[in-house]
């Protein structure tokens, strides 16, 4: 079989809490199952969230978020932490997300995670040879696989299709479509558990059993298939050609319901 290797990333600041039994119960899943796990628990690494122009010797005045941080990239001067994070990244088949979903949201500790490591130059840009925009089908990870397993409060039907939070694909657009798929990742349909805060110790159960269910297919299940962008679906001002469900709007429109194994209709 052939040797993989899985980045787990996690963000929840109690050793105590479900998301840590989860992530612990995850990753000793995956090893148990001969796949090498890298992790990176942000609370306990007491990652620095904040992008600025400090760690990049530059003032307030000239840091420009885009350009100062990929010019830092190119003259390999990127600070210690963010290039250990990419590291892991470069070396991994695939990447586990393991969060709260705090304010219809990633708590702040990943986002700054993504604002800091997912930067122009190493996860998005233009290839200076051939011109080709870097990103979606053509992103920097495609090949890797990402999965978002996240918990919340809500009942399960707040988020489902006609819930009050939103339906699940579109309260993580942002994340699943805007972040990840960007980037190039193969995104898995995501895994949210839902009362989180109720959980009893057989629902514990239940839980830890499909989350061990998800990472033993996380090399095989079918990718939410979002459209690509330079396949002749978009415009020059990347909205969805007239052709493309004419009249029809809102964000489930950049998923082609119609290719086999599309997990949402």
């Amino acid at each position: 079989m052939t040797h993989r290797k899985v980045l787990w990333i996690s963000a929840h600041p109690s050793t105590r809490s479900l998301n840590h039994a989860l992530t612990s119960e995850g990753i000793a899943a995956l090893r148990s199952n001969g796949i090498e796990v890298l992790s990176s628990d942000l609370y306990r690494m007491g990652w620095n969230p904040v992008l600025d122009g400090e760690s990049y010797g530059e003032t307030v005045e000239d840091f420009h978020p885009t350009n100062s941080v990929r010019r830092a990239y190119v003259e390999n001067r990127l600070p210690a932490d963010v290039r250990a994070e990419q590291g892991k990244i470069r070396a991994s088949d695939a990447v586990v997300l393991q969060f709260p979903l705090w304010w219809y949201g990633v708590p702040a500790i990943l986002k700054g995670w993504f604002d800091r490591v997912l930067h122009s130059g190493f996860a998005f840009g233009t290839d200076p040879d051939t011109g080709t925009r870097l990103r979606f089908e053509n992103g920097p990870f495609r090949g890797k696989r990402a999965l978002v397993i996240t918990t919340l409060g809500d009942r399960p039907q707040a988020i489902g299709p006609r819930g009050k939070s939103g339906e699940l694909h579109e309260l993580l657009f942002g994340l699943l479509h805007g972040t990840l798929a960007y980037t190039g990742f193969d995104v898995l349909d995501p895994l949210a558990i839902p009362s989180a805060d109720r959980l009893t110790d057989d629902g514990f159960r239940e839980v830890r059993d499909e989350v061990e269910s998800r990472l033993w297919q996380i090399f095989t299940s079918t990718p939410i298939p979002y459209r690509p962008q330079f396949a002749g679906e978009y415009t020059e001002q990347w909205a969805l050609a007239d052709h493309v469900l004419p009249g029809q709007t809102g964000l489930s429109i950049h998923i082609d319901h119609k290719k086999a194994g599309c997990l949402h209709e």
